[in-house]
């Protein structure tokens, strides 16, 4: 067990490091589309968007506009993957109440689903793949979050951060999305579940230095 919050803490973080430098070049690519033109209609995104642009031109004109939005937006499953199995060791780790219970029912099966419907999106090319799966997927991940981040603040998790990335997602979400793109609303959610690997993996190391502490990998709920 120690060796996987290790070698998935390795992995997490540079997921978020990607997350973090993607998310305005896609959001960049977007904007050249043309449906993502009409965002560079708020004088917000302009401020930021258009010497962004002339900067980072050779990132950007590569191929036509839609190429290169869907080539860099094929990152986003395999960086939402990375935080699923970070939930999945925390869970593991964890022996929850009945609210917690729910959040994991709903945030796992929830962020699978927006995966498989970013992957359908721009890998496969099927646009309704993210309405169909990526949406309700969602939906789901966020409300998870928010019962996981009460359950978390009950239990008193540390860090706080952790709890509080998971239940303002849905805000942040809001606000990135409208300055970038739907992508760089992950990067919060992201992040909380790779600090909370980092802290699992410290309190797992902590316990089994106790007397009489149960080895790593050791039955939990």
């Amino acid at each position: 067990m120690d060796h996987e919050h290790g070698l998935v803490r390795r992995l997490a973080w540079p997921a978020v490091g990607i997350a973090v430098v993607l998310a305005p070049l896609h959001a960049l690519a977007r904007f050249a589309t043309a449906d993502g033109k009409e965002d560079l209609d708020s004088g917000v995104v302009r401020f930021w968007a258009e010497p962004a642009a002339r900067a980072l031109q050779p990132l950007l004109d590569w191929s036509d506009a839609d190429t290169v939005y869907r080539a860099y937006g094929k990152a986003w499953p395999v960086l939402i993957a990375a935080a699923i199995v970070s939930a999945v060791l925390v869970r593991r780790s964890r022996r929850p109440g009945r609210l917690e219970r729910w959040g994991w029912r709903l945030t796992l099966p929830g962020l699978t689903l927006m995966a498989l419907g970013l992957f359908g999106f721009f890998w496969l090319g099927r646009d309704a793949a993210y309405v169909v799966a990526g949406l309700p997927g969602f939906l789901l991940a966020i409300v998870g979050s928010v019962m996981l981040g009460i359950a978390f603040l009950r239990d008193g998790f540390r860090p706080w951060l952790v709890p509080a990335l998971l239940l303002a997602w849905l805000p942040l979400d809001l606000a990135l999305s409208g300055v970038l793109s739907a992508g760089a609303g992950t990067v919060p959610m992201m992040a909380a579940w790779a600090l909370a690997v980092r802290t699992v993996r410290r309190d797992a190391v902590s316990r089994s230095a106790r007397p009489g502490a149960l080895p790593s990998g050791g039955p939990v709920a």
